[in-house]
């Protein structure tokens, strides 16, 4: 069985729900693209993919799909030395310091995520009125290879959509590199 992907471009439904002949994301960035202007002629790449991304992940749903364990993806600028640096907070199993023995629960009922129709969920209201949740996340945060990233625009030119796809595109592939494996594990559970 092959690993789950963590990212993927859901191009089906961005085209299907176009309008005037454009993506979703296309029309995004173009009705945006004041948002990228401190990245024009920008020697790094980094600043206008930041941009392209959070852009493709604000949609609803995103341009930007991932896996039911990520809840979170954030691509930024590093700070310290201006390169991509990704934020991902991923759903896990309780650590295994807490699954060996129940007697930490103190007979409490503690519950872990919610799940409906196999989607991590919030506790409702109504269900933290009935016990206890732990709700275990891993928080990954790494750095992202630039070498494929294309390079910023020089302004608001027919470049900028055909970029910023690239961009996010690269992205996407580049995160799936680091987290696949991850997920598949996590999915996977521990063998014995």
């Amino acid at each position: 069985m092959p690993e789950p992907r963590a990212f993927w471009l859901d191009e089906h439904f961005d085209r299907e729900h176009g309008t005037a002949g454009r993506g979703r994301y296309e029309a995004e960035v173009l009705a945006r693209i004041d948002v990228f202007a401190d990245t024009w002629g920008d020697i790094a790449p980094v600043g206008f993919a930041a941009t392209a991304w959070r852009l493709a992940t604000e949609l609803s749903p995103g341009y930007v799909r991932w896996h039911r364990r990520i809840v979170s993806a954030t691509c930024t600028r590093n700070a310290w030395d201006g390169g991509m640096a990704c934020a991902v907070t991923v759903i896990s199993r309780w650590p295994a310091e807490l699954t060996w023995t129940k007697q930490w629960q103190r007979d409490r009922g503690w519950r872990d995520w919610p799940q409906l129709f196999g989607q991590y969920t919030t506790p409702t209201q109504q269900d933290l009125t009935r016990s206890p949740h732990l709700r275990a996340m891993l928080q990954v945060e790494a750095p992202v290879p630039l070498d494929d990233l294309p390079p910023a625009p020089d302004g608001p030119n027919s470049s900028v959509v055909p970029a910023a796809r690239r961009a996010v595109a690269v992205l996407v592939r580049e995160l799936n590199e680091l987290l696949t494996p991850m997920i598949g594990q996590l999915e996977a559970g521990v063998r014995g």
